[in-house]
């Protein structure tokens, strides 16, 4: 079992709309403030994107991550962690561009190239606030999220060899968990090591129970007591993925990029919201909470005074 309960959250992500909910953030100010909300609730971990605050459209854009960036450090400890993600428009580069300028603690890494499918949210909306949205969403059904060897390679040697960057091993499935052998095997990736189960996007692993538990298993027989993982349910199995994974000794991520509910059918208005209600769900499991510092020295990140930003 996890010593305490590392959790994530991601605030804004590049998966959701501004049409989709009126609480997404979008400006540099209300990420920022959003994002202090998260750890005052308990995230340990803050998993970043930037938006154009005028449209909302995902940006790579390292000025704008610097809006929001310094704020955050100033008002709370918690571990920035900024995407390498992106958005399905990026580049390689440009999804790597923020992170190489203000050198976090953490980044995403994706394990692997694959489908993405956005498209059926498009169906869902009834009225769209900007011209892009629909088309963002409806291009992803012939997107490619591309992610290979060379790539993954590319991020480990700049930012974790060039800046001390530590990674959120995003893992879609369970060919990526041989991916990311794959690198240890080859010395690139040292303990510990930090594993993201991502469940529900459409392309990647089913949300099933039994899924999330052959995950483990199959990380558990990869690498044994070398790593931590985490689980991100998206949409509406959120807090159910999220609950196995406390009880399996896992950590959690939540937050308004994986799913812009608090419960059916209600919108959260905050992502601290979600970060209240999965530290509910792990207190009554009798699971304490890890504080950031906690989480840095589990994970062997280099320290918040090491950012530049």
């Amino acid at each position: 079992m996890a010593r305490s309960v590392i959790i994530t959250c991601a605030v804004t992500g590049s998966v959701h709309t501004p049409s989709m909910s009126p609480h997404l953030p979008v400006t540099p100010d209300e990420i920022a403030t959003q994002a202090i909300e998260a750890a005052e609730a308990g995230a340990a971990v803050l998993h970043l994107h930037a938006r154009d605050p005028e449209n909302g459209r995902p940006s790579p854009d390292p000025a704008v991550f610097g809006q929001f960036l310094p704020r955050i450090k100033q008002a709370t400890a918690a571990v920035v962690n900024i995407t390498t993600g992106g958005g399905a428009t990026m580049t390689v580069d440009e999804r790597m561009e923020a992170a190489l300028a203000h050198s976090p603690e953490m980044c995403s890494l994706n394990m692997g190239t694959m489908n993405f499918g956005l498209f059926p949210a498009a169906a869902r909306v009834k009225e769209w606030k900007h011209d892009w949205e629909k088309p963002f969403l409806e291009g992803t059904k012939e997107f490619i999220f591309k992610n290979t060897f060379g790539d993954i390679e590319t991020a480990l040697d700049r930012l974790g060899n060039g800046h001390g960057v530590k990674f959120e091993f995003e893992c879609y499935d369970v060919g990526h968990l041989y991916t990311l052998k794959h690198f240890v095997d080859r010395g690139l990736v040292k303990a510990p090591f930090f594993v993201q189960f991502v469940m529900g996007i459409l392309g990647g692993i089913g949300t099933d129970r039994e899924n999330l538990v052959f995950m483990k298993q199959t990380a558990d027989r990869l690498f044994g007591s070398e790593y931590e993982f985490s689980v991100l349910g998206a949409g509406r199995h959120q807090m159910p993925l999220a609950a196995i994974s406390l009880a399996l000794g896992g950590n959690v991520r939540v937050g308004l990029e994986d799913s812009l509910y608090i419960g059916p059918g209600q919108l959260a208005e905050r992502n601290a919201d979600q970060v209240r209600k999965v530290r509910q769900i792990a207190e009554g499991l009798s699971l304490d909470i890890a504080s950031p510092e906690e989480a840095r020295s589990r994970l062997d990140l280099k320290g918040g005074d090491k950012v530049g930003f």
